[in-house]
């Protein structure tokens, strides 16, 4: 309890620094509480799948159907948990897992999400949250967060060929299951302004994104609003429609469906780096303020979903010769996505694991060099290619050999005089200067 004394301590103090310091940079940065009318006029637009099991989410319903755990064990003695106090958490670490209150695999409604009206408009659920980040007086990076309350990752059939086959051979597999599912989902769009005008957009994509400026033709736009295609079940946001393939050999779906609208249910924070401040804005159009200061979820450093479940969970299942599991733990929060950055795409790309990187490699060889009779041809310049190489350095080694046992025979059979070698013994020993005299 004396912990827990502390950490609400903590909590209050921080939240009237917050407040003093968002007073003191508004007024630095002359930033009003209402939002620039640039960032909703050229906001993106989401048109989720038509097959989508998993729409947007409430933020707090998230929050108020799950129960922190760590080491999945539940965390006692805790107040009601919501937007504004979210961070209380963090004083058991990073490792907390807001984990639901039911079973994933019997599909809660609240996890299921809610559907858009006609109008994108998705009523009774905030399931966006809009941070602004003003990198300069000319240049504003807008970042539009999407949160779903799971993620569907992918089954075996969206596995390419041949890691299809590779995998699905294996008869104790089940075919049908999903591998990489999570609890929580954040995925985001990012546009960078200059001067009140769009310049690039990013799109989040797993674990990496890609970027585009403006005025690609890959980008297609309705009233000068971005389109982002929401891919099936894992919801990874992408320009086009159609396949898309992630992690060099797994397939996303993307097709158009419902239109979700995010700025017509979100919330609205500024950013502020060199403080780290998060500071609630009004809502575009509002006359008043806001009423409320819901930015202690931004703070919480935890995850937004369960932690993977372990082997012995009847749940849990492993892909065949991969290692990946049916269900990995849920993600970090916005406060992780990269939020200052020089470029549209994050500063440090990503490391590759040694398995990603043999897939990468793999599957850029396989339709040239490694598919069907082609994989015989490859082996037979291969092999030739080692022959050659093995063939040259033994005739090398021979050669030297035989190049030295003739040295050698040659003075035991006394080809070469002595004399000679006494002369050429002085010769190295006299000086260069005597010769010029």
């Amino acid at each position: 309890m004396d912990g827990l004394s502390f950490g609400w301590t903590f909590l209050t103090w921080r939240l009237l620094c917050m407040a003093l310091l968002a007073g003191v940079g508004s007024a630095q940065l002359n930033l009003s509480l209402s939002f620039p009318d640039y960032v909703t006029r050229y906001a993106p637009l989401v048109l989720l799948h038509p097959e989508e099991p998993y729409m947007p989410s409430d933020i707090l319903a998230h929050i108020q159907h799950t129960s922190p755990q760590l080491d999945h064990k539940i965390l006692t003695g805790l107040p009601a948990l919501d937007l504004d106090n979210l961070e209380v958490l963090n004083q058991f670490g990073d490792q907390v897992a807001l984990t639901s209150n039911d079973d994933p695999t019997a599909l809660p409604p609240w996890m299921l999400g809610e559907r858009p009206d006609d109008s994108g408009l998705i009523r009774n659920a905030t399931p966006c949250a809009v941070i602004l980040v003003e990198k300069s007086e000319a240049v504003l990076d807008a970042f539009y967060f999407y949160f779903y309350s799971f993620n569907e990752g992918p089954s075996i059939k969206q596995v390419l060929e041949p890691l299809h086959s590779i995998i699905g051979g294996d008869s104790n597999f089940n075919q049908s299951l999903h591998f990489g599912n999570h609890v929580g989902d954040w995925e985001h769009n990012m546009i960078r302004f200059q001067d009140g005008k769009p310049v690039g957009i990013y799109y989040s994509q797993h674990r990496d994104g890609v970027a585009y400026d403006w005025d690609d033709e890959k980008i297609s736009k309705i009233d000068d609003r971005p389109i982002t295609y929401s891919a099936r079940g894992t919801h990874a946001t992408y320009p086009t429609k159609g396949d898309q393939i992630h992690d060099f050999a797994i397939r996303d779906y993307c097709d158009e469906g419902p239109t979700w609208d995010p700025i017509l249910s979100a919330y609205f924070y500024h950013f502020d780096p060199p403080t780290f401040t998060l500071t609630q804005l009004s809502a575009p159009g509002a006359l008043s303020p806001p009423s409320s200061n819901l930015t202690s979820f931004f703070h919480y450093v935890g995850r937004w979903g369960d932690a993977q479940y372990p082997e012995s969970d009847p749940r849990q299942a492993t892909v065949p010769r991969f290692g990946l599991k049916r269900f990995v733990t849920g993600p970090n929060g916005p406060r992780f996505k990269h939020l200052v950055r020089k470029g549209l795409m994050r500063d440090h790309p990503r490391k590759l694991g040694w398995m990603e990187w043999f897939v990468g490699v793999y599957m850029s060889w396989y339709p040239c060099c490694l598919k069907g009779w082609r994989v015989w041809v490859t082996l037979g310049i291969v092999v030739t290619a080692i022959s050659g190489i093995i063939i040259g350095v033994w005739i090398g080694i021979r050669k030297w050999h035989k190049g030295k046992g003739e040295a050698y025979s040659r003075v035991e059979a006394g080809e070469i005089p002595l004399e000679d070698f006494v002369l050429e013994e002085q010769g190295l020993l006299s000086s260069s200067d005597d010769d010029d005299d």
